[in-house]
């Protein structure tokens, strides 16, 4: 059984309903899953895990939250080489900015993105939770 780690900020809830389908679509194909808030998790879980989603909705100028979650991740970063990942998030303003520059900072530090990553504007509806649990699942 693979061990699955759902990492997560969220300020509205948004995030943290999409946080909660991918851990869905994870123990449905049979992985471990733990939710973690960004606060609760640190570089030192990287290893304990098989894959990480990863979960942050665009805050300011299309950008990761800057007190919790930045901070979290930017510490994981030199562990990341070779570690299945995957990235997801919501967003109420812009294109998706935030999301392809977090792709590229992943794919930089050597992280394998499992699927595509999936962005909700706002409250994500029933497409996006279904492809938040296909995210889940592409991790177990």
């Amino acid at each position: 059984m693979s061990k699955v780690a759902v990492v997560f900020w969220s300020g509205t809830g948004n995030t943290e309903a999409m946080a909660m389908a991918v851990a869905e679509g994870a123990k449905e194909k049979g992985a471990e899953v733990s939710v973690l808030t960004a606060s609760e998790f640190s570089a030192d879980q990287v290893g304990i895990f098989d894959a990480i989603a990863f979960g942050c909705p665009s805050m300011g100028a299309e950008q990761l939250e800057e007190m919790e979650f930045e901070p979290m991740f930017s510490a994981c970063e030199n562990r990341l080489s070779g570690k299945t990942i995957a990235l997801f998030g919501s967003y109420g303003w812009g294109d998706g900015e935030w999301m392809r520059s977090w792709e590229a900072r992943c794919n930089d530090d050597g992280a394998n993105l499992a699927c595509d990553s999936v962005i909700c504007n706002e409250t994500p509806d029933d497409d996006g939770l279904a492809a938040c649990r296909n995210l889940g699942a592409s991790l177990a």
